[in-house]
């Protein structure tokens, strides 16, 4: 019988292609000794992680057009995204730069062009009509910006939390609406309609029925858009109280820049593309307290795409093609001078260009690490 391979041949670790790599013994004439037989051990074979692996949610190259009579809107070009599980994160962007698109495809409700979008393990452009039926039931909670989506007002709270269960067959739902109810701050309003309930309480009631079937991922699409400012922050410290009790993976989807700052990763979405992330951590400093710290990044994709902030290309007057370097620690990025000078393009004077090429003999202001700026303006 031949046996699998484990884990570890698949790793590289102690197999090679003939089999194992320990000294081998094979049987002796009588009367003599044969030693093991050792040769020099075979490069080992590292695993080469695909992308996304381990992600919760994985976007490669995602790609949505949608028709309107004759034309054609891109609202997706090649979008890349990773959320790790557990991962609480906001993505922000202008109205139109594809957020809601991104969340209906992550949803079940709409399906990509192209590429791939992966939740969970659930590649959603390979699902069937009741695969995706099930995966909205048992996979993703979502949580709309407008409470009539999330609540039937014939129901009560309890009632609706009950819903998504029911429609599983599942014997344990009213002990697991208690709960829910509980976990929001609703425990002794769950016989109360929505009519009865104010704005924050029923955006209360709808995380907890997106929690119901126990789902990997809960997306929220501005939960706070149509609350106040208190009451916008009670409803987010409820979402970080799920993610950090319950462990779910949260995507939130917000215009509220207090929010977004309130996450550890905060993903910027422009013309369809992911374009910056700024990414928040605490430090400890040589006086022993705790200081926050933000950094912006700009987003290089699988292809290679990078959106250059709009203050840099300013700065630098950046236009149609620029020249690249690759240094021991970084890419230099400057003007096309010697095109400037043949053909007469003014901003021949925005920068330290070096003779002959146009690449700056030392470092320049486009070389440095991206500074915060809220909207890239273009790409590289």
């Amino acid at each position: 019988m031949t046996e699998r391979p484990d884990s570890r041949a698949r790793a590289g670790v102690g197999h090679d292609a003939a089999g194992p790599t320990e000294p081998v013994t094979g049987p002796s004439p009588a009367g003599s000794v044969t030693a093991p037989v050792t040769g020099p051990s075979p490069a080992p074979r590292h695993h080469r992680a695909l992308y996304g692996e381990g992600a919760a949610i994985v976007c490669d190259n995602l790609v949505r057009i949608f028709k309107v009579a004759d034309l054609e809107v891109v609202a997706l070009q090649g979008l890349d995204l990773l959320v790790d599980p557990g991962e609480l994160v906001a993505i922000v962007g202008a109205s139109g730069s594809g957020k809601s698109t991104l969340l209906s495809i992550l949803g079940g409700l709409d399906v990509p062009s192209a590429g791939r979008a992966i939740v969970a393990n659930h590649d959603l452009g390979q699902l069937t009509g009741s695969e995706r039926t099930r995966y909205r039931r048992e996979v993703v909670g979502i949580v709309w910006q407008q409470t009539a989506q999330n609540l039937l007002p014939y129901l009560t709270a309890a009632e609706n939390v009950e819903l998504p269960m029911v429609l599983e067959g599942r014997s344990d739902r009213r002990a697991r609406a208690v709960e829910l109810l509980g976990l929001v701050g609703l425990g002794d309003r769950g016989d109360h309609r929505p009519e009865r309930l104010s704005g924050g309480e029923q955006q209360r009631v709808a995380i907890a029925v997106a929690l119901a079937n126990r789902p990997a991922v809960v997306l929220a699409d501005e939960p706070t858009g149509e609350l106040d400012t208190a009451t916008s922050a009670e409803i987010f410290a409820l979402l970080r109280r799920v993610n950090i009790e319950l462990g779910t993976t949260i995507v939130v989807v917000t215009h509220d820049a207090a929010i977004s700052e309130q996450v550890g990763r905060t993903v910027r979405i422009r013309d369809g593309r992911t374009s910056t992330e700024t990414v928040r951590r605490t430090e400890l400093t040589d006086e022993g307290h705790h200081r926050a710290v933000s950094e912006e990044f700009a987003v290089l994709d699988r292809a290679g795409r990078l959106q250059l902030p709009k203050a840099h290309i300013e700065a630098l007057e950046l236009s149609r093609r620029v020249r690249l370097r690759l240094e021991e620690d970084h890419v230099g990025i400057w003007p096309d001078r010697e095109r400037e000078r043949t053909s007469g393009v003014p901003g021949a004077a925005a920068g330290g260009a070096g003779a002959g090429d146009g690449a700056p003999a030392s470092r320049t202001p486009a070389t440095e690490a991206l500074a915060d700026d809220p909207e890239p303006g273009g790409q590289a």
